[in-house]
């Protein structure tokens, strides 16, 4: 099991910046990849960045350029770095982990921090 815990979701103005952060704790020497997905009102979860074990990282193309996302594997924690928000990326934000254990995997999520990007 993984426990995965969000937190530095709020209110930002259009243009302006957030940090997410995601603590993960359990069997997190089975963790793999890690991630953000968000999900809008009315409209089903997407992705938004993954990062791999290696450090290779995999974005959407609609935050490409603004979004980063960061790992510290010695800390358990993965980041996402939002600049030049836009009222589009207002959603509940979502991070991600998924496991592998023998030959299964098993994907594991926080609870969700809200973003809101208005003026």
């Amino acid at each position: 099991q993984v426990q995965l815990v969000e937190s530095g979701g709020g209110l930002v103005q259009p243009g302006g910046s957030l940090r997410l952060s995601c603590a993960a704790s359990g069997s997190i020497s089975s963790i793999t990849t890690m991630g953000w997905y968000r999900q809008a009102p009315g409209e089903q979860r997407e992705l938004v960045a993954i990062i791999f074990k290696s450090g290779l990282t995999k974005y959407a193309d609609s935050i490409k350029g603004r979004f980063t996302i960061s790992r510290d594997n010695a800390k358990n924690m993965v980041y996402l770095q939002m600049n030049s928000l836009e009222p589009e990326d207002t959603a509940v934000y979502y991070c991600y982990a998924n496991t592998v254990v023998a030959v299964t995997l098993t994907p594991y999520w926080g609870q969700g921090t809200q973003v809101t990007v208005s003026s």
